[in-house]
């Protein structure tokens, strides 16, 4: 048993005090677990587009003042009653996407949006029993998805936490709790590309190189990557890439340069940015009969105007969270690809940074000169 199991623990963590200020490094005090929760000793975290947009207030599911951060991986602290599958001293992952094991979508082979995920407006910030388990200078502070990893410890619901081998470097396999996975998974469990098939990304951070992976590891003989910053060019070529388009270097579309290129359009198009004209864009570049996924999140209100004969020409315009994989089902199975080098983490990871160097982090991505930091509390 851990020596501070059902105390509070005081710790760091950085706190998103309102819309679009700077996080601030506080001294925060976290519950013990309570019923079917368990709490986490975060060991590195991931800076995620995510994170940066719950920020800036762009998404339906952030609450301030709030602890950020989804992207981690740690050691079980402690857990509460009716806790049956986590020991203290398990390494897990957290994940912002649930698998409860015991709703429809979860015990359907076809589905992974847990019941649990799909919470009301008035539950945002708050733990399936409708309270917090942070607070900081006499005030509840909100959670983000469920995991708020930007503090040393944080209670998650045990259908957001995943078991994995502890002989996995914790540092290294954290960033398959969102993007490296999101975007992974998206050719394999949601588009299930097929060998020798023709293939556009559209946006090469952590989500697009990850779908550039899955593409590649199903046997695509053609792979566009799709970015107007042409720094990307490198590391791209290196996940699988073999044609490179910068908008900015054409007059035309890119959706028509692609077109060109492949003759007829792509058999998949992957848009992992969610910007409105980007998600038409990759839409407009699939050959009639082929399939466009939507990867990225879009800003909360945005909406797109499309030719409804592009799906009339058996188009398939089709979207998924975190690339349709089921947590605990088949997140373990990554971690040992991982382990066994069949799928690459390490070339992800631009940077380490202390959790005091957040904000840094957070200029960084928004500036295109990383691709992912992992955030340290040592």
């Amino acid at each position: 048993m851990s020596v501070t199991q059902g105390k509070v623990i005081k710790c760091k963590a950085a706190v998103a005090w309102a819309k679009d200020e700077p996080l601030s490094i506080e001294e925060i005090e976290v519950d013990p677990p309570k019923d079917g929760e368990v709490r986490v000793k975060i060991m590195a975290t991931g800076v995620c587009h995510t994170d940066v947009s719950g920020k800036r207030g762009i998404l339906p599911y952030v609450r301030f003042p709030a602890v950020l951060g989804h992207e981690a991986a740690g050691v079980v602290e402690s857990v509460g009653s009716a806790v049956t599958s986590f020991n203290v001293g398990d390494h897990v992952l957290t994940i912002f996407l649930p698998q409860c094991q015991e709703c429809v979508a979860c015990k359907s082979p076809d589905q992974n949006l847990c019941e649990k995920f799909m919470v009301s407006p008035e539950a945002v910030g708050l733990l399936f029993d409708g309270t917090t388990r942070m607070k900081c200078k006499g005030k509840s502070l909100y959670h983000f998805l469920g995991t708020s990893t930007y503090s040393e410890y944080t209670v998650v619901d045990q259908s957001q936490v995943v078991k994995v081998s502890k002989e996995a470097p914790l540092d290294k396999i954290s960033i398959l709790s969102c993007g490296v996975s999101t975007g992974y998974g998206s050719p394999i469990k949601i588009c299930k590309v097929k060998p020798g098939s023709t293939c556009a990304v559209f946006g090469l951070g952590t989500v697009g190189l990850g779908a550039v992976m899955g593409c590649r590891v199903q046997g695509a003989k053609r792979i566009f990557g799709v970015d107007i910053n042409k720094d990307k060019e490198e590391i791209a070529r290196t996940f699988g890439v073999t044609d490179f388009l910068n908008p900015k270097d054409h007059q035309k579309p890119i959706h028509e340069i692609l077109i060109e290129a492949t003759g007829a359009g792509c058999d998949y198009t992957f848009e992992c940015i969610g910007v409105p004209e980007v998600l038409q864009s990759a839409l407009n570049a699939c050959k009639p009969g082929g399939q466009s996924a939507i990867v990225g999140v879009p800003a909360e209100g945005k909406t797109v105007t499309f030719d409804p004969y592009k799906l009339l020409y058996s188009r398939v315009w089709t979207g998924g969270f975190y690339g349709g994989f089921k947590p605990k089902d088949d997140i373990p199975g990554l971690v040992e690809d991982y382990m066994k080098k069949k799928i690459m983490l390490d070339e992800f990871i631009s940077t380490s940074m202390s959790i005091e160097e957040v904000n840094k982090s957070f200029d960084l991505l928004l500036q295109g000169k990383i691709i992912k930091a992992l955030l340290y509390f040592n």
